[in-house]
């Protein structure tokens, strides 16, 4: 039996969804049943129902409106950084093996060949990085698993969210049997404030970038593919092989969908850099690399085969509103720890 924490988010949802085909035995476990954060809680739960493993999903997302008020540190480093600690000090001492859903926000920018050496660019939304990009893309590498964070409250600038995100893997590594598993920016067919397509569709100005994304439910079931082939415990970059740039997206989304509103693209002031922006007004741009994936014997839809086909397949497009909101990121709170 799994136990699967956050199982009302949007991340939980879609293991919820697929774990119920593949008929495997879960609880999906909620705050208002149990309340996880709590070490004691969490540990009695876990010794009584002995389950085989334990996936969380459960966290803080990023919200542009809330996250830049020092108020809200408290929630983002309690859900995004603090909890995972709990669930694996409860797992550690139940020698119970889990999974932490992480993010692929705690790095920016790509190491990119340049003058024949391989160098570290940080903004990938300078005209002459996404030039580059779209003649030389075999010159643009990705961070690895072995890679340190970029965008981490070691390596600042950085936003809140990222911060908690990075500081939460560096507690929890070689903890007990644990994976730790990273998306890139999230979409899926489905209309939801924390997929990538619903953003642009609800913006009428995005910034412009390059970054790896993960299609919702390939991301899950590499993930669950991982457990079930016996990958080795440690970090997985679970990303749509071939990263994209945003000008790519949204010219896909206007030949599919034709939305009625136009969306203008633009570029980061360079002295603000994507790495300082604030969390929710753009998309994570950085590329990650998938070898290690690869390497255990997971394979995902090529990124732009997963945009074409969600974008073909999406559903309540026609429902999705039009606000003057720049990337308008998602509503969420500590009071439900299942936001993400």
């Amino acid at each position: 039996m799994i136990l699967l924490l956050g199982a009302t988010g949007y991340v939980g949802q879609a293991f919820s969804s697929e774990l119920r085909q593949r008929r495997v035995s879960f609880i999906p476990l909620t705050r208002k049943a149990v309340d996880y954060s709590n070490f004691d809680v969490l540990f009695s739960y876990v010794r009584k129902m002995k389950p085989e493993f334990v996936i969380n999903a459960a966290g803080y997302a990023p919200n542009p409106d809330l996250d830049a008020r020092e108020s809200a540190h408290w929630e983002v480093l309690c859900a995004n950084a603090l909890l995972p600690q709990t669930i694996a000090r409860v797992c550690l001492m139940t020698n119970t093996p889990w999974a932490h859903v992480s993010s692929g926000d705690i790095y920016t920018g790509a190491k990119v060949e340049m003058s024949g050496e391989l160098r570290i660019e940080r903004d990938l939304s300078r005209p002459e990085i996404r030039q580059l990009f779209a003649t030389h893309p075999d010159r643009f590498h990705g961070f690895t698993e072995w890679d340190e964070p970029n965008l981490s409250f070691r390596r600042a600038p950085c936003n809140f969210y990222c911060g908690s995100k990075a500081l939460a893997e560096e507690a929890i590594q070689g903890m007990g049997r644990c994976y730790i598993w990273r998306p890139g920016t999230m979409f899926d067919e489905r209309d939801d404030s924390r997929n990538l397509l619903s953003k642009l569709q609800r913006s009428r100005t995005v910034y412009d970038g390059i970054i790896s994304v993960s299609h919702l439910n390939d991301f899950v079931r590499a993930c669950l593919e991982l457990r079930e082939n016996g990958a080795a415990f440690g970090i997985y970059n679970v990303v749509n092989p071939g990263a994209i740039t945003i000008e790519r997206v949204v010219d896909l989304t206007r030949q599919i969908l034709k939305p009625v509103s136009e969306i203008e693209l633009l570029d980061h002031d360079a002295e603000l850099g994507a790495a300082q922006a604030p969390a929710g007004t753009t998309c994570s741009s950085c590329i990650l690399d998938t070898a290690k994936l690869l390497a255990a014997g997971v394979k995902m839809r090529a990124t732009e085969d997963a945009l074409k086909s969600s974008l073909r397949r999406w559903r309540d497009g026609a429902s999705v509103p039009v606000s003057s909101i720049t990337n308008a990121g998602p509503v969420s709170s500590f009071s439900d720890l299942d936001a993400m």
